[in-house]
């Protein structure tokens, strides 16, 4: 069943829904000397921050659930959605929760309250009639299985209106991980690029509101064609071309389209030795025959890697980019790795767009894996 987004917010480094999506036409490297951390231990210098700190040495507590509340607020409110009247779900994805509350609380000795941990509290201090808040811990697609979810929801008649969404801060525990598998510092998160150096870490967090198609009348921003699923558990942190490629011919099946449909992808594009080939391989095999092929683009050279938000943070990308009809350029990319030259990559500036129907992809550890599709009126 399709179900219509009838409002969104989001928030990155860059800001909100409109400066963040000025910052992409741009080509905007949001990324900045990292904050609160010991870079010389963890290996990490760069990182893309969300600006919500009085001074650069002051951390405030619990930022992913006020930035979720803010942002599940902001897509309610343009949504003309009332909670109160209605039944309406609040499914959150994240990667990390409030890790980095525990990591205060165990190495700096900052208490937080265990209910402050669950993003209900968060939730319901600015929205309090909501039916249920449901959160899912799927790595870096999380906010995709929270869409799925959301879909689901409505298809049986659950719900009345859900919102889906995604957040996440940075937290030592991850940062240090990723410097671990670098031999010096990132400098710059480049999707695609040949000689790219790795994944930096971006945070914010993104909400879209969702009804039934056939309930939510006209001014949609998008329609949501289907998600698809795969978990095929191939590796611990590995990618896996058979298993991404089961995700997006999943979305395919369900949506009702084939590889000629689709104009455009917004890619996982980490920038990171494994994913940039996986991916490509898996677009390659899934469009081979759909020549030329969508526009492919990726935001994660400009907002950073935002682990649970990345899914529904590339959907709303996909759906201004085609209801705009120019798709921002990959920031960071000028020079393809080879195996991606089969792709119709977006380098250097904006490409004029007239798709109709997107791809986003998002891809988690384990393989957890979710492909939407959405399509647009212009």
């Amino acid at each position: 069943m399709h179900v219509a987004i009838i409002g969104a917010d989001l928030l990155t480094c860059h800001g909100g829904t409109d400066s963040t999506f000025a910052a992409l036409a741009k080509g905007v490297d949001g990324s900045q000397n990292l904050r609160f951390y010991d870079t010389d231990r963890i290996n990490v210098t760069r990182g893309y921050h969300v600006e919500d700190s009085t001074d650069a040495e002051s951390e405030p507590p619990l930022r992913a659930g006020r930035w979720l509340a803010r942002c599940v607020l902001g897509a309610v409110r343009q949504a003309g959605v009332d909670p109160a009247a209605e039944r309406v779900s609040v499914i959150v994805g994240t990667g990390l929760r409030e890790l980095r509350a525990m990591e205060r609380w165990a190495l700096d000795g900052i208490p937080v309250r265990r209910r402050d941990l669950h993003f209900t509290t968060a939730v319901r201090e600015v929205l309090p009639e909501v039916t249920e808040v449901i959160t899912v811990s799927n790595a870096c697609s999380a906010s995709g299985h929270a869409l799925a979810l959301a879909q689901d929801l409505l298809a049986a008649g659950e719900a009345d209106a859900v919102v889906a969404a995604g957040c996440d801060a940075m937290s030592e525990s991850m940062l240090t991980m990723i410097g671990r598998v670098a031999d010096a510092p990132t400098p710059a998160l480049r999707p695609f690029q040949e000689g790219r150096a790795g994944v930096l870490l971006g945070e914010g967090a993104v909400a879209v509101v969702l009804r039934r198609a056939a309930d939510a009348g006209p001014g949609a921003l998008a329609t949501v064609l289907a998600t698809g699923l795969s978990c095929d558990a191939h590796h611990e942190t590995a990618p896996d071309v058979d298993g991404i490629v089961a995700a997006m011919r999943d979305a395919h099946r369900r949506a009702e389209v084939t590889p000629h449909d689709i104009g455009l992808v917004l890619a996982h594009g980490t920038g990171t030795a494994l994913n940039d080939p996986t991916e490509s391989a898996a677009l390659d095999t899934v469009f081979a025959g759909a020549a030329p092929g969508p526009l492919v683009t990726g935001i994660k050279g400009a907002i950073g890697h935002t682990s649970g938000s990345a899914a529904l943070m590339s959907l709303l990308v996909a759906a201004w980019a085609m209801r705009s009809g120019s798709v921002p350029a990959t920031a960071g990319l000028a020079e393809p790795i080879e195996a991606a030259a089969g792709l119709r990559l977006v380098i250097g500036d904006p490409a004029p767009c007239d798709a109709r129907v997107a791809q986003v992809n998002a891809f988690g550890f384990g393989g957890v894996n979710a492909v939407s599709v959405i399509g647009v009126d212009r």
